[in-house]
């Protein structure tokens, strides 16, 4: 007979990131010593009557809050009949931004491994075990850690020390007086001669600057200093095909787009209209392992990569049966403080910045499922009082 769902547990849990706080907005997380920032995310379980569990540990409250509205769907129903629930949950939410699905989709995914003993990778189609990891940076802050030109350059000369052929540029927010396009330019520059002849180098401002001629303005050092790509770079948000167009033809530096677009055909549009040369995606984002391959199709029958958004073991296993993509970001990195990640995993996964071997690869876990084992221990001994169960 079918396995089916039984239950689905959702836990909010809380941890905290040392030296990490916010710029002077409270939107971007920066280097900050001796402070402490509390980071809340939600562990998520599929019950079965197989006696096998999916999980996956991510998201946040607004996808938390989707989640409500369709669990009860799922419960009773076939868990590996992904493409389905799919479907159904997409129609459900045809009024928000679907993020609900992702955490879900990959529990599935995670489930169907386990059932079939076989890491997700292989069901989707294996293409490779190893890839390469570029170095993903906090935003500059004004702290004393990647608070200059010169501290980004050297940080970057550092990570290649450490194998890194790829350093990705998160440049600075906040205030008008920490959003300096003359810094940020000068930043790409000095990278570009500093690093350029032996990494490839990206810039992600994450739509902080102000304007399209800002946006303009720092493309134009990017072409001077050899960019790889240019990713979401003004206030439009991210979202503008029009925008992007118009940048794509004003600069030379390739354009990553999509990563505040959500919906397949919204992104599917996006490179119709020629307005991005590298495609994004994101498990958690985009509606799951299913709605992250849908993308990565598509890039590919346009002849374009996809690049994954975010560092994570959903990530890996899609990179993993991948032909048409190029790095696993390795983020948030810093030379003083630590990565994001939630220290819920038992074992030997990590997306700390020394998780690369000497030539800058990681590879994709090969246990069931998503490979990983969480802690759940620490997950249950952090609750943050918010336990949803649907039965």
């Amino acid at each position: 007979m079918a396995p089916k769902i039984t239950k689905i547990e959702s836990v909010e849990f809380a941890y905290p990131i040392d030296d990490v706080g916010t710029d002077q907005h409270g939107f971007n997380l920066v280097y900050d010593p001796g402070e402490v920032t509390e980071r809340k995310l939600f562990a998520l379980t599929v019950h079965t009557d197989a006696g096998i569990t999916g999980e996956y540990v991510g998201g946040n409250s607004p996808s938390a809050a989707q989640i409500n509205m369709f669990a009860d769907y799922l419960v009773g129903k076939n868990p590996l009949e992904r493409e389905k629930h799919w479907s159904e949950i997409k129609r459900a939410l045809r009024k928000y931004d679907r993020m609900g699905i992702g955490p879900i989709d990959i529990a599935l995914w995670d489930f169907a491994g386990k059932y079939y003993d076989a890491p997700i990778h292989e069901l989707l189609g294996t293409y490779r075990t190893k890839f390469p990891a570029y170095a993903s940076t906090y935003h500059g802050d004004e702290n004393g850690g990647l608070d200059s030109p010169e501290s980004f350059a050297a940080f970057a000369e550092e990570c290649h020390e450490m194998g890194y052929r790829a350093f990705k540029i998160h440049g600075w927010g906040g205030s008008e007086g920490s959003r300096d396009l003359d810094r940020e330019v000068e930043t790409a520059l000095l990278l570009g001669e500093r690093v350029g002849d032996t990494m490839d180098l990206m810039h992600d401002p994450a739509c902080e600057l102000e304007t399209f001629g800002d946006a303009l303005t720092l493309g134009r050092a990017l072409d001077e200093a050899g960019f790889y790509w240019y990713e979401d770079p003004f206030r439009d948000g991210g979202v503008s095909q029009h925008a992007h167009r118009k940048l794509r033809q004003r600069i030379d530096t390739p354009i990553l787009q999509t990563e505040h677009v959500r919906g397949l055909e919204p992104a599917t549009d996006f490179i119709a209209n020629e307005a991005t040369d590298f495609l994004r995606a994101d498990p958690e984002y985009d509606a799951g392992i299913t709605g992250a391959m849908k993308r990565a199709k598509v890039a590919e029958g346009f002849g374009l990569d996809v690049e994954f958004h975010a560092p994570g073991p959903a990530q890996r296993q899609c990179i993993a049966a991948i032909r048409n993509t190029n790095y696993y970001e390795l983020a948030l990195v810093h030379p003083d403080c630590p990565n994001t990640q939630p220290p819920v995993y038992d074992g030997a996964y990590s997306d700390m910045i020394d998780t690369i071997d000497d030539d800058g690869m990681v590879t994709v876990p090969d246990g069931p499922g998503l490979g990983v084992d969480y802690d759940w221990d620490y997950i249950n001994a952090n609750q943050t009082g918010s336990v949803h169960i649907y039965d």
